[in-house]
């Protein structure tokens, strides 16, 4: 699987004497003004410029929502309840043979390879013997954990909550023990859910890193996830086969779902109680996941959510929710079962008009003390620090979200439309569409469309006109007092 990645060269320098090197050999290839900004941002002050903004995003996670210790300078180790489960033993095992080529790879540069699991524990460890020992000073090794709820900013943690290759280098790193070291991560993503599984890092103490090493991450990560979407695709053909059989069975709606609540198939009742046309993806059965479609049912995520937690515990586990399907107010029940392979949870099926087994009781609301007062966003090199009052709405694209603000349409530090639902809720936003979140104080106006169709205008100077869903239409008038 590795043989389609390019030699990785780590740096075109001599590899560095670990024990003899100069104090200030990686400082001096550190800006001084990231330093100083660490310093006055560790203080407490706000700083907007002069730091890459996904470093200053993971500084607001380290200080404000996690409550790292900067002079923390040893990893915590993984928790218990940590343990990885079984199910992503093939991806494990494919990650760990391309970390122990890319040891071999680095060893001459007096580099470390390690992999992470999705929650940030170190599963393996590979490269030069003088950097793991080094490494392991800082527990830098297996059964670890360097997440950036334990272990702040750093290559495998912040590569978890972010897309794409991150790199972190001197004062970068959150913690001040840190600060000699320069690495580079990669999280590896579930192609269902969208969600972390794996990271694989590159980590070099007093010395960069070749520019070159985040392409080389990014081969490399796209090859583990070929291996996730082949076994997306078995699971898809499980969910598949067993909507098949017993949508025929029984008269009432029956749609099939993935792991990540997204609808995989549909029978025509179900198309039908759900607004889908016939020629939908989902009618015909959506196999890619790509090609997937996320219902537009207010709940319908908490919901799933709790279906998953419950489902892993007694072998034939049902349970069932009421919500909101048409315009009325009259709710719905759905049942949940699961689809295992295994003793593993593939996907689910819902029955329309059905309810049996647990009954869900409703999510508990985030507590508002624990909701940040300020969301952060990104705009060119810049982070923006946005109070929730200044943002009209936010828009989905794919997992990238956009606020539409006072001060212009910037993206969202957070990925997922969800992720960000939960951070502003408690301010008054509500879902309004699966693609749209309003702040239901800046509605200035309400617009009818030609059938009937529901906007709201947030600006009545730039006409903004964001759709209303049927589904969600109800609640909204009620909210509204409309």
């Amino acid at each position: 699987m590795a043989g389609g990645l390019p030699p990785l060269a780590i740096a075109p320098s001599r590899r560095p004497q670990l024990d003899h090197v100069a104090d200030d050999a990686l400082e001096a290839t550190s800006s001084a003004e990231v330093a100083r900004a660490w310093e006055n941002f560790a203080a407490g002050e706000d700083v907007e410029a002069g730091v890459r903004p996904e470093i200053l995003a993971s500084w607001y996670r380290c200080r404000d929502r996690y409550e790292v210790d900067r002079s923390l300078d040893v990893a915590p180790g993984a928790r218990c309840e940590d343990v990885q489960r079984l199910d992503n033993g093939v991806i494990f095992t494919t990650l760990g043979g391309l970390g122990a080529l890319a040891g071999r790879e680095v060893e001459r540069d007096g580099a470390v390879v390690t992999v992470t699991d999705g929650d940030g524990r170190v599963l393996g460890s590979w490269g030069d013997p003088a950097a793991q020992r080094r490494a392991e000073l800082h527990n830098l090794a297996p059964w670890s954990s360097w997440s950036e709820e334990c272990t702040g900013t750093n290559g495998m943690g912040t590569s978890l909550e972010v897309a794409g290759p991150v790199t972190v280098t001197g004062p970068e790193h959150w913690c001040e023990a840190f600060h000699r070291w320069a690495c580079a991560g990669i999280s590896i993503r579930d192609v269902v859910t969208s969600a972390p599984v794996a990271s694989i890092n590159i980590s070099r103490w007093n010395a960069p890193l070749s520019p070159l090493t985040p392409e080389w991450l990014s081969k490399a990560a796209r090859c583990v996830e070929k291996e996730i979407y082949r076994r997306a695709m078995f699971e898809t053909d499980k969910v598949w086969s067993e909507f098949n059989k017993k949508a025929g069975e029984v008269g009432v709606p029956v749609m099939a779902m993935d792991r990540g609540g997204n609808a995989v198939a549909a029978n025509e009742s179900a198309a039908s109680l759900l607004g889908l046309t016939n020629d939908s993806l989902v009618v015909a059965g959506a196999i890619e996941p790509a090609q997937r479609w996320t219902p537009d049912i207010p709940g319908l995520s908490d919901v799933v959510r709790w279906a998953k937690e419950r489902a892993r515990e007694p072998a034939q586990w049902s349970g069932y929710a009421c919500l909101p399907l048409g315009n009325g107010d009259e709710e719905t029940p759905v049942t949940f079962r699961p689809v295992v392979d295994s003793d593993r949870l593939v996907g689910m099926l819902c029955y329309f008009g059905v309810q049996e087994g647990e009954p869900y009781e409703g999510a508990s609301e985030p507590s508002a003390g624990s909701v940040p007062q300020r969301i952060i966003g990104i705009r060119n090199d810049r982070l923006v620090l946005l109070a929730p009052t200044e943002i009209r709405y936010a828009e989905a694209d794919r997992n990238i979200v956009w606020l539409v603000t006072e001060r212009g349409r910037i993206q969202a530090s957070t990925r997922g439309l969800d992720n960000v639902e939960r951070s502003l809720a408690p301010h008054g936003f509500r879902r309004v569409h699966r693609r749209f979140l309003v702040n239901l104080r800046r509605v200035a106006e309400l617009e009818r469309g030609i059938k009937g169709e529901l906007f709201l205008i947030t600006d009545s100077r730039s006409h903004e006109f964001v759709p209303v869903s049927r589904r969600h239409a109800p609640e909204l008038r009620r909210m509204l007092g409309v």
